[in-house]
């Protein structure tokens, strides 16, 4: 571990490189990044800039410098990416993001991204945040030109991905240096190669109605974002339990299984779970300690087959059915058809809110470091 410590009067602030946990991905962009833990009394701005050029024949591909504070209390406070002023110029530029921090930030986060297909040069990153007399003041950044060359598409001293602790790595994405540079000798380079946009849209579905259609659409849509963002968590981050009232991740995957095999029977069979339905879901359904017991010590792939087994069957009952069923209400709940499956798509997006928040607080797998006698 290094820790280089900075002291103002009313703000302290360290960066430190720690033993990254690590996983491979598939997307379409890709991050590089360096945390800085702070504590200030005071508000104060800070301010990142860097030289970056894009070199791409895809319409959809830019890069962007950005910076996010994570607040003590576990929010997010600040964040930009320039999502709204994509860079894409093929020209050494330099680009600058503003922000501030506060009392309540923890931890400053900064880096560069790049979306799609091309090749996508970063160089000469700068850092400054404001001292006690209001003057933005340089604070050094490890390998701010990225001199020391990369290795094996490792980034010396700068940290893959966009959260501290876990290095995320994306196939599609190539890094290396280069000698084209904005200031110095060498600078970093990363390539998309093979990445084809999904398109994405509501609708259009064949072999249903069409307002079916728009509710599997609006269904699988939610479904791939939890599956997106959980398949690659280890039984470790599956099991975390954020404190004594929470439920982990892989239970609320379970839970949204659990609802949708519940409406499945309201709605296309007019009926409650009978005894054995409730047995194989009752603890999926209520969670709270049952489900906290029950659920754990599984794989991403255990919790998403059953939770794609489920909506297989949702898929295929819906399809029998016309956009006048929609329309018919269920005498149990006083709800139409339609408003039972927007319930259960709602849900399914409540939950993924609720897993996205679970998951940024889960703290590194700490690692067992066995004594020399026994590493011999």
């Amino acid at each position: 571990m290094k820790k280089v410590t900075i002291l103002f009067a009313t703000l302290l602030f360290s960066i430190m490189v720690n033993a990254q946990s690590s996983v491979t991905v598939s997307r379409e962009w890709t991050s590089f990044s360096q945390f800085l833990d702070i504590q200030s009394k005071t508000k104060k701005k800070f301010k990142i800039t860097a030289s970056v050029k894009v070199e791409t024949e895809d319409g959809q591909a830019w890069a962007g410098v950005w910076a996010r504070v994570d607040n003590s209390e576990g929010g997010m406070g600040f964040f930009d990416n320039m999502g709204d002023r994509p860079i894409t110029s093929n020209e050494w530029q330099s680009y600058t993001v503003e922000g501030t921090i506060d009392k309540s930030s923890k931890r400053l986060n900064f880096g560069g991204l790049c979306l799609m297909n091309g090749k996508f040069y970063f160089d000469d990153y700068k850092l400054f945040i404001e001292n006690d007399k209001g003057v933005l003041e340089e604070v050094p950044v490890d390998n701010a030109s990225f001199e020391t060359v990369v290795d094996n598409n490792v980034i010396p001293k700068w940290s893959q991905g966009v959260s501290k602790g876990k290095t995320v790595k994306v196939e599609e994405y190539n890094v290396t240096s280069t000698t084209d540079v904005a200031k110095g000798n060498s600078a970093l380079l990363i390539e998309g190669s093979g990445i084809v946009p999904e398109i994405v849209s509501i609708g259009d579905i064949e072999g249903a109605s069409p307002q079916i259609g728009n509710m599997i659409s609006m269904l699988e849509d939610l479904k791939n974002r939890v599956e997106s963002r959980v398949k690659n968590m280890s039984i470790y981050e599956l099991d975390h339990l954020h404190d004594e009232n929470a439920n982990r991740i892989g239970a609320l995957i379970m839970h949204l299984a659990a609802a949708e095999a519940y409406y499945q029977v309201a709605t296309f069979e007019g009926r409650n779970f009978n005894d054995e339905e409730n047995e194989k879901w009752g603890a999926a359904m209520s969670l709270d300690q049952a489900g906290r017991e029950q659920f754990k010590g599984h794989e991403a792939k255990y919790y998403l087959d059953i939770y794609n087994e489920v909506r297989a069957k949702t898929i295929e009952e819906l399809k029998k059915r016309d956009d006048k069923w929609f329309e018919e209400q269920q005498p149990s709940f006083g709800w139409t058809n339609e408003y039972c499956w927007f319930h259960v798509m709602e849900h399914q997006s409540s939950h993924l809110g609720q897993i996205l928040f679970l998951a940024k607080r889960i703290p590194p797998e700490a690692k067992l470091e066995l004594p020399e006698s026994i590493k011999d």
